[in-house]
C-alpha cells in the first residue's frame, strides 16, 4: 500500500469531521467531485472501504478509523516537523490553539499569557472556549493543543500536565444568610434560586451528581452558557450559583459576592485539569507555554 499524502488524508479527515461529502468539499472550498475522487482513491489504495454511506451521510468503517487514527499522527508529526525546521532557519513563529472553559478565561489572560507572551512574542493563539466535554473532545481530536476544564472525566485520550485541587463553591449574594459559614451542604443551598450552565459542563454535571444521590433533582431559575452570566444572577442577588473561587476572583475582590466551599466530598475534591493530547510529541511552543500556565494561573495553585 503506498503511504496516504498529507493533502488526502486533510480531505478524508473533513469528511470524517462533516460526515458528508459536500459539507466538506464546502469548508475546503472545493468541488464536490474532488472530495469524492479522492475518498474513492484512498479506498483504492487502502483496499478495503472507509465509509458506510447513507442518505443521512457516511460514518467509518473499522478500515476508515484505522486511517482516520494514521491521518491524526501524520498531520501532528508533520506540524511538529515544520516548527523545527522553522527553529533551524531561525523563523519563531509559531501558533498554539487552547480550548477553555470561560471560568478560566480572565485567569489564562491576566496570569498566564500576559507574562508569557512579552518572553515570547512570536507566538500566537487561538482562543477558543467550550464546555467540559467540549474541551476534552477539542483535544482529542486534535483541534486544541492545550485544554484547560473543570473536573473532566478520565479520558485514556487526553494526558493532564497539571491537576490542581480546586473546590467548588456556593457564589452567593453578601447578604446572603450563609456568609459566615465556611462549609456549607449542597441540599441546604437548593433552597435558593440557582443559575447553571448546561449540560455537558463539568460544575453542572458535579452539582446534578451529588443531587441525585441526595434524592433531590437540579431545578435552575436560569440556564445559560455564560459564565458571566452566572456572576451577574449573583451580583444581582437573584441567587446561588456554582463556581470555583478562582472563577469569581474579581467579584470577590470588590465584596460583590461571597465563596462558600461546599462539603459534600465529591464537590470539595474537584480539581481544575490542564490538558494535551495522550502519546502526542508536543511541539516546543505547546510545551513552553503549558509549563508556564501550570505553574502562573491560579487554577493551579492549590486551593
Amino acid at each position: 500500500m503506498e503511504i496516504l499524502d498529507a493533502k488526502a488524508l486533510r480531505i478524508f479527515m473533513a469528511v470524517v469531521r462533516y460526515s458528508s461529502i459536500r459539507s466538506a468539499a464546502d469548508h475546503l472550498s472545493i468541488a464536490p467531485s474532488i472530495v469524492s475522487r479522492q475518498v474513492a482513491d484512498i479506498e483504492k489504495n487502502v483496499g478495503l472501504p472507509l465509509f458506510n454511506r447513507s442518505s443521512r451521510g457516511v460514518t467509518l468503517t473499522d478500515a476508515g478509523v484505522l486511517v482516520l487514527e494514521h491521518g491524526k499522527r501524520v498531520l501532528e508529526d508533520g506540524g511538529l516537523l515544520e516548527e523545527q525546521l522553522e527553529q533551524l532557519k531561525g523563523v519563531q513563529q509559531s501558533r498554539v490553539r487552547i480550548c477553555c472553559g470561560e471560568g478560566f478565561l480572565a485567569d489564562l489572560i491576566e496570569h498566564g499569557l500576559q507574562a508569557f507572551v512579552d518572553v515570547y512574542p512570536s507566538i500566537s493563539y487561538a482562543l477558543h472556549l467550550g464546555g467540559t466535554d467540549g474541551v476534552m473532545q477539542a483535544v482529542i481530536e486534535g483541534d486544541a493543543d492545550i485544554g484547560i476544564a473543570y473536573n473532566p472525566v478520565i479520558e485514556p485520550k487526553v494526558r493532564s500536565l497539571a491537576i490542581s485541587r480546586q473546590p467548588l463553591c456556593a457564589i452567593v449574594h453578601p447578604s446572603s444568610p450563609f456568609v459566615g459559614r465556611e462549609t456549607v451542604p449542597l441540599v441546604q443551598c437548593m433552597s435558593l434560586p440557582c443559575a447553571l450552565l448546561g449540560k455537558g459542563h463539568g460544575v453542572t454535571d458535579l452539582v446534578g451528581r451529588v443531587a441525585a444521590n441526595n434524592g433531590h433533582a437540579m431545578a435552575p431559575l436560569v440556564v445559560t452558557t455564560s459564565v458571566d452570566a452566572l456572576r451577574r444572577f449573583v451580583v444581582a442577588g437573584l441567587g446561588v450559583t456554582y463556581l470555583p473561587r478562582f472563577a469569581v476572583a474579581t467579584e470577590l475582590a470588590r465584596g460583590t459576592v461571597e465563596a462558600i466551599e461546599l462539603s459534600d466530598p465529591l464537590l470539595n475534591e474537584a480539581c481544575a485539569h490542564l490538558m494535551v493530547k495522550a502519546r502526542r510529541r508536543l511541539p516546543n511552543s505547546v510545551t513552553r507555554l503549558a509549563s508556564h500556565l501550570a505553574t502562573a494561573m491560579s487554577a493551579f495553585k492549590s486551593g
